[in-house]
């Protein structure tokens, strides 16, 4: 069984990633509307009423702006650890939460979701992992640096989504101040371009098809020189850079070592409607 995947958004004005398969979708991270959610997923041709699960990175606004509105209309669970929920200042009903622990897998139907601790300045940041069958895609954003947990997780990767937030030349002559500079440097801050290239060139798997170059700075980056630098470096890979304006693509992600660069066309999605 193949997944399909899909940046609903991506950069520090919200973040939202879908997984799904030909019968159920999870959403990691809420961080725009759910009108907007709900435009983008219709143009996608995907199906609201498969979304069956949300799950939360971490607390910081980007990534869980539309979270209270989008449960308020959707009742499906959303797995954000205490700490998380404390930290958000957003209430639900009890039975709309559920937690989640360091390597737990959950299932939501026929996908399995793994979380694992990642650095970040947050109070509980997790990245994740949505397999079906053989099939893995990893989310992993908002990383200071590619701790072992990051590396074991990315070795095992069909697709990824992966943070590639900054240059470091725009960022250093930039007009950020110099404790904002810092934090983003930090261990516990973004990865850069660079960085991203690095995990990428010394672990990825073989059998890995497609990346998704995910939050980047509107700032401190620019879409043109992360495509650049990765389809170099690409070695059969399907190189995407997500937008912090708009959808991208679903893409198909199977375990044949075959590229199927695009996702189904509009008329083959609506199969999965």
């Amino acid at each position: 069984m193949a997944l399909f995947i899909s940046s609903l958004n991506s950069g520090s004005n919200g973040n939202c990633y879908y997984v799904g398969n030909n019968n159920e979708a999870v959403l990691v991270d809420v961080g725009i509307s759910c009108r907007e959610i709900e435009k983008r997923i219709k143009r996608l041709n995907l199906s609201m009423q498969k979304i069956k699960a949300v799950f939360i990175s971490h607390e910081h606004t980007d990534h869980i702006r539309g979270l209270y509105s989008f449960l308020k209309k959707y009742s499906v669970p959303v797995y954000i650890t205490t700490a998380t929920l404390q930290f958000s200042r957003l209430y639900f009903e009890r039975a709309a939460v559920k937690n989640f622990k360091p390597h737990e897998t959950v299932a939501v139907g026929d996908l399995r979701v793994t979380a694992f601790p990642k650095l970040h300045d947050a109070s509980d940041p997790y990245s994740f992992t949505v397999s079906c069958s053989n099939i893995k895609v990893g989310i992993f954003t908002d990383i200071g640096l590619p701790c072992q947990n990051v590396i074991n997780q990315f070795k095992q990767c069909h697709a990824a989504f992966l943070e590639a937030n900054y240059d470091d030349e725009m960022l250093n002559n930039g007009n950020y101040p110099y404790h904002l500079k810092k934090r983003i440097l930090g261990e516990k801050g973004h990865l850069s371009n660079q960085q991203a290239l690095e995990l990428f060139k010394r672990h990825r798997p073989s059998f890995m098809t497609h990346l998704v170059l995910s939050h980047l700075s509107q700032n401190n980056n620019c879409p043109k020189l992360v495509e650049d630098l990765f389809t170099q470096h690409a070695e059969g890979v399907k190189m995407i850079v997500a937008s912090r304006f708009q959808e991208t693509e679903v893409y198909y992600i199977s375990s044949s070592n075959t590229l199927l660069q695009k996702a189904l066309n509009p008329t083959q999605l609506e199969l999965f409607a």
